[in-house]
């Protein structure tokens, strides 16, 4: 991976650089001690993957800067600050940055976040290849008129594609998502589930005993089952939060327009980004979301893109 960092303390930048290196996670590109000196092509020129920007600088501040790459630059963004205020750390999160680390830095948390910015640029860049492909696949039929051969895309490599659709790629939550998916879809070859959706329970217990295995007992299916309740529950609303925060910024974003009404009732969708218009703080109150309506809606629209493809 390539960085680069902006901090006005070079302190900072050095600390940053030395664990990136100690912790062989990449090589640090470039440097600055301002962003009013940052292009987005300058960046993109440099195949930077994640930007390290500072909240407080002064010339350009961080979120000022990132207004500034908005829409340009192709890589993450992860800020750093010791400013603790929730609705900077709100606003942050609206424009697009994937982790807010609070200063003094430390050197677990700043690897640990890394890392997992890093997966999500590995899943976000398969799913891109797998969109290729099909567009390819689909632009070969078009132009011979005959089907090219292909292996049967999984269910849950378009999973994938939808979690990312859906803002939680990498989320605690979305594998269960991805488990309940499949579990869905091999239950389906031998019960349609159109007209009989199982409930909660019924879905929640099979992919539990399927992923701890026969052997396993009642308790531990019943811890399995809660376990991974609450994790799709943070994972729903964190998915919600990611389309008030979408809909504030452009109301008209075709992923707010195809996916926030689909999911979710589009009145919670509204409340959340009233909530969010009034105190960004709200982005860390808990939200009641429809859990079994966001499954059914997932498992309908990955076998419907299954379809298409």
């Amino acid at each position: 991976m390539r960085f680069f960092i902006v901090d006005d303390d070079a302190a900072i930048r050095f600390i940053l650089s030395q664990i990136i290196e100690d912790e062989d996670l990449g090589e640090v590109v470039g440097e600055l001690p301002d962003g009013d000196q940052l292009t987005a092509s300058s960046l993109n020129m440099q195949k930077v993957d994640i930007l390290f920007v500072d909240l407080l600088m002064p010339g350009r501040d961080g979120i000022e800067t990132i207004r500034h790459l908005s829409g340009q630059f192709l890589g993450k963004i992860i800020m750093i600050s010791q400013v603790e205020s929730k609705e900077l750390i709100g606003e942050a999160y609206a424009l697009g940055v994937e982790y807010y680390i609070m200063k003094p830095i430390n050197r677990i948390e700043i690897v640990t976040v890394i890392r997992k910015v890093m997966e999500r640029i590995q899943l976000e860049k398969s799913i891109q290849d797998i969109k290729t492909s099909l567009s390819s696949l689909l632009h070969l039929e078009n132009t011979t008129g005959q089907a090219a051969p292909v292996n049967e895309k999984r269910i849950a490599d378009i999973g994938e594609f939808l979690l990312a659709e859906l803002g939680i790629v990498g989320v605690n939550g979305s594998r269960d998502l991805i488990d309940i998916l499949e579990c869905l879809y091999t239950y389906e070859q031998i019960k349609t589930v159109e007209h009989h959706f199982p409930s909660l329970k019924e879905i929640f217990t099979k992919t539990a005993r399927k992923k701890l295995g026969p052997s396993a007992s009642q308790a531990d299916i019943n811890r399995e089952m809660k376990a991974s309740e609450q994790r799709i529950r943070r994972a729903i609303a964190h998915s919600l939060l990611h389309f008030a925060s979408l809909g504030l910024t452009d109301y008209a974003n075709p992923k707010f327009e195809n996916y926030a009404s689909k999911f979710f009732d589009f009145m919670v969708v509204r409340q959340k980004m009233r909530e969010l218009q009034e105190d960004p703080s709200a982005s860390f109150a808990p939200t009641k979301v429809n859990m079994k309506k966001f499954i059914q809606v997932f498992f309908f629209e990955a076998k419907r893109i299954k379809t298409d493809t």
